[in-house]
């Protein structure tokens, strides 16, 4: 009715489920779409047994009182939505991208860790959702990702040695990260081959002579660190190296609300961060 008030929130605002909501990541996650026009939060879910369970999303994520209350259950939070962002752990994720195909709604995976199978299910879950799954949601990295697979292609592997090296909080479970196989994988994709097949993952004790067209991973854990990652391509006589630098977690947070903003109404697929920046 005309002249009617109403606290509706505008059609055009694209309502996200935050799910690992009271973690880090999440609350990161909560404050990015509180800033970024076009989202609002739908809804916050969090695992059954949470403290948090109950608690304003907003209140916990330091911006005040926005009216979603953490839950647990996510059914009826995606069926009000129309997109989810999902930093959780790759048997949740799992979960999530099912749950997303049947409500049929965005889902922005930057969980990290998925095993074989997992990507496999993801994948599936794709034919019905749309899915932009990425190691890393910062514009840094991925722009970084680009410039290593040109210089993967344009510096043959007799000469040129790859090697990655990443560090991250003391709290991160998995190992390499996400990012570091990310950068992996578009180094490998520079040189035409394929990265499990020619990755070096660790070396200790008389491991011999270095493999030619290897690919070498060295990870390092401690403190806070948000992120640090370095490609080393290593020549005779010279060495390029290529890095990102993390300083706080909102980078990612604002590249998943862009995602999932970029991922509403398309058609249902597996994206990655490439096509949402046009970098692919």
């Amino acid at each position: 009715m005309s002249g009617t008030a109403t606290n509706d929130p505008p059609v055009s605002e694209m309502g996200l489920v935050v799910v690992g909501a009271a973690g880090r990541m999440g609350q990161a996650l909560i404050r990015a779409i509180h800033t970024i026009p076009g989202a609002r939060v739908a809804g916050a879910i969090e695992r059954a047994g949470s403290p948090h369970i109950g608690k304003d999303a907003g209140e916990l994520a330091g911006i005040g009182t926005i009216g979603v209350v953490i839950g647990d259950d996510p059914l009826p939070a995606f069926a009000r939505a129309d997109g989810v962002l999902d930093f959780t752990s790759p048997a949740a994720t799992v979960e999530f991208a099912g749950y997303a195909a049947q409500a049929r709604i965005a889902h922005v995976i930057g969980t990290t860790g998925c095993s074989a199978d997992d990507n496999a299910k993801i994948a599936a879950a794709a034919r019905h959702a749309t899915i932009v799954k990425s190691g890393n949601m910062s514009l840094g990295v991925n722009l970084l990702a680009v410039l290593v697979e040109q210089a993967a292609r344009a510096l043959d592997a007799d000469d040129f040695d790859i090697e990655i090296l990443e560090m991250h909080h003391r709290h991160k479970v998995d190992a390499p990260s996400g990012t570091a196989l990310l950068l992996g994988e578009a180094a490998a994709a520079g040189r035409g081959i394929d990265l499990d097949g020619n990755s070096v993952r660790s070396r200790d004790g008389h491991t011999g002579v270095r493999r030619t067209g290897s690919i070498g991973f060295a990870t390092l854990r401690g403190g806070s660190v948000v992120g640090d990652h370095s490609v080393v391509l290593a020549g005779t006589g010279e060495r390029i190296t290529l890095a990102h630098h993390a300083e706080d977690r909102a980078i990612f947070a604002r590249g998943a609300v862009k995602a999932a903003l970029w991922a509403r109404g398309r058609k249902p697929g597996l994206y990655t961060m490439r096509d949402v920046l046009g970098l692919a």
